[in-house]
């Protein structure tokens, strides 16, 4: 008979029950990660993406990229990714195609467009752009896509270089209301993690949540959404090394998890809030694919 002690292996995030601010396919993947680390994920979208309100100036975009008329285009987001496989975008060979980081990458390459360009370490619009600066001393034409609330940092810098770029709205940010259950949580302490993945995330972390516990621990992907959150007035306790959700969840399992205030111990166990019980905009990963596709087959009838 085997009387060795049996150990069950550690997991780094036993007792923290996270806030993951995205759902779909996402959020799905953040919350197993979290899960199998021991955490309890709370997926509550707070943003989504919706069409740009300008379709005929992107289509006009992308006929000309198609057509060879880019030198680069540039890619700063997954939800860019999803626009453009929306509208069957073609890219021709004669066009380099830069992603602002790993992420962004490897939705490119998912979906079948090459990727020349990913920032060596600042996997940001100014990392990207020095970069693209530095291998292009001749002005180059640039298509760059972005959201409607993206401050114009890449234009600027590749324009101050020279360089000869559109810059096109793909798709507008849309905040999403938390459901009561998630509010409650969160107010009382009883979630006491926030991942703030953007600066459209933190802007909602702060609008929807105004007294959110001090021992709530609040964590941002990377120095640029911890620039954002903290210009809004949102606190940010931890921040991850590298711009990646893997960095930014083992950020959270170094610290140790936050005592229960007794109003969250009140409160009962509601257990995870799953993607489905929010709006079936989260569908998809970002929610663009269908909600674009869906805007085109209306203006085609």
């Amino acid at each position: 008979m085997n009387t060795t002690p049996s150990h069950r292996p550690h997991k780094p995030l036993t007792g923290w029950r996270v806030l993951v601010p995205r759902g779909g396919p996402w959020g799905d993947s953040v919350a197993a990660t979290l899960r199998g680390q021991g955490a309890v994920p709370v997926i509550a979208p707070l943003i989504n993406f919706a069409p740009t309100d300008d379709s005929a100036t992107l289509e006009r975009a992308l006929g000309d990229l198609a057509d060879g008329g880019f030198d680069w285009l540039t890619v700063t987001s997954a939800t860019t990714v999803d626009v453009l496989h929306a509208y069957d975008a073609k890219i021709p060979e004669s066009t380099k195609v830069a992603a602002v980081g790993e992420t962004t990458a490897a939705a490119l390459t998912a979906v079948g467009y090459r990727v020349d360009l990913v920032p060596d370490s600042d996997n940001s619009a100014a990392g990207m752009a020095r970069q693209m600066n530095e291998l292009e001393p001749q002005p180059r034409r640039v298509l760059t896509l972005r959201s409607e609330i993206a401050k114009p940092v890449l234009t600027n810098m590749l324009m101050e270089a020279g360089h000869d770029v559109r810059s096109v709205v793909a798709y507008r940010t849309v905040g999403l209301p938390a459901k009561d259950s998630v509010v409650r949580d969160v107010l009382s302490g009883r979630i006491n993690a926030i991942l703030v993945t953007s600066g459209s995330v933190a802007q909602q972390v702060r609008d929807q949540f105004p007294e959110i516990p001090d021992t709530t621990v609040i964590a941002a992907i990377g120095p640029r959404t911890a620039h954002d959150a903290d210009l809004l007035g949102l606190p940010i306790h931890v921040i991850a090394p590298e711009q990646t959700i893997d960095s930014l969840i083992r950020a959270l399992a170094d610290i140790p998890v936050p005592e229960l205030t007794p109003e969250a111990a009140a409160v009962p166990d509601t257990g995870p809030v799953p993607t489905g019980t929010i709006r079936t905009l989260d569908a998809t990963p970002t929610g663009a694919i269908d909600t674009i596709a869906a805007a085109r087959t209306e203006t085609d009838r």
